[in-house]
């Protein structure tokens, strides 16, 4: 497939990226989910949302079944797989293509010399790659914390979970659904797209294949599809005929890596200008939650920005990313002692994003999250 990149400058970029007519139908657009049962709508959901980032992944490995059950258990309304594609185009459910610090590959010496170093995003990355795996022998391995020195919780269940693909999470979305009695969404991100690209797979047609699949595509659909890539969500309106919701997700440095050879930045891409020209195409923005709220330079929390005020007047939705409960990943007004792992004040420090009119968040630990929306919302 022709991977569509666009001239120097922002107003290029956004004004080439307008979605045109559908290129493609697919045979499967009638196709209901596995179960039989319906996609459902995203409707009666709290305001602001709580996104589980990865699952419950502060209490257990992240991406797997486990960290999602857990996930809604704790009051999250979507979960959130990050999907990348296996030798034999499936896709799984990872944090990066690079699998050995997230399942027990290394242990397996059936699989020593599949160790390898690949160029992901321009930097020279050491060690296994789930494009070199089968999903038959992804299968054999099990996942671990990928953060074992700071949550030893989580660690302990370390060998225990399989490696999920995107359609039995798909299931499970349907499944948490059925059980807790109120829709749960789902909020998938496409990794490294134009590494997969480059390494011969087509992630966005196989995703929107199986959102049809799962009832998923329309409007109103429980489903928001992520990409660090603009062309990634280009490429799923203007040639795979996804309807549904995307978001666009952003650093406060740096740029889309599809588009670095033209130098587009960031900072470009969230203009309050920029803003309304996407916004004819994507539906939010995932910023780093830095962009919303700065750091002072002593690490403490510092202003808002105009961020949220700017995506709002252009109708886009904005959901920044990651709150974590350590201390190390805390503003250091809000750390509780000085042990990195412990667990500082993310309840206060979610609330001040709260207090901004962020739509939603991403989080480790859903049940603070959730707690800490309820006493936001009820002035407790």
């Amino acid at each position: 497939m022709h991977r569509t990149r666009t001239a120097t400058g922002v107003l290029a970029v956004v004004a080439l990226a307008v979605p045109v007519a559908v290129l493609v139908q697919s045979q499967d657009t009638e196709v209901r989910s596995i179960s039989g049962d319906p996609g459902y709508q995203e409707k009666d959901m709290s305001d602001p949302l709580v996104l589980a980032h990865r699952g419950a992944s502060g209490y257990r490995p992240e991406h797997t079944l486990a960290a999602y059950d857990l996930a809604v258990e704790q009051g999250a309304d979507y979960i959130e797989p990050d999907l990348v594609m296996t030798k034999d185009g499936v896709l799984v459910d990872r944090h990066e293509p690079e699998i050995g610090g997230t399942t027990d590959v290394a242990d397996h010496p059936e699989f020593a010399d599949r160790r390898t170093t690949k160029q992901v995003d321009g930097r020279a990355v050491p060690g296994w790659f789930v494009d070199d795996f089968t999903l038959a022998e992804l299968k054999t391995l099990r996942a671990k914390e990928r953060l074992g020195g700071l949550r030893p919780v989580s660690s302990r269940y370390d060998g225990q979970f399989e490696v999920p693909t995107f359609e039995e999470v798909l299931a499970k979305r349907e499944e948490l659904s059925r059980r807790t009695g109120r829709v749960i969404g789902i909020i998938p991100e496409i990794k490294h797209s134009t590494y997969a690209h480059a390494e011969g797979f087509d992630p966005e047609a196989e995703v929107a294949r199986l959102v049809r699949r799962h009832h998923l595509n329309h409007s109103k659909a429980p489903i928001w599809i992520q990409s660090f890539e603009l062309t990634a969500l280009k490429d799923l309106r203007t040639v795979h005929g996804y309807v549904g919701k995307s978001t666009f997700l952003t650093e406060v440095a740096g740029g889309p890596y599809d588009l670095h050879e033209q130098g587009t930045t960031y900072a470009e891409l969230t203009s309050a200008e920029s803003m309304k020209e996407l916004s004819r195409w994507i539906d939010g923005f995932g910023p780093a939650k830095d962009a919303v709220i700065t750091r002072n330079a002593d690490g403490s929390l510092g202003e808002p920005t105009s961020f949220v005020a700017d995506a709002h007047g252009a109708g886009l939705k904005v959901t920044p990313w990651t709150f974590r409960a350590e201390n190390t990943f805390l503003p250091t007004d809000f750390r509780l002692g000085s042990d990195p792992a412990a667990h500082g004040r993310l309840a206060d420090e979610v609330t001040a994003f709260y207090e901004v009119g962020v739509d939603g968040v991403f989080c480790d630990q859903p049940d603070i999250c959730a707690t800490a929306r309820e006493d936001f919302l009820t002035g407790s």
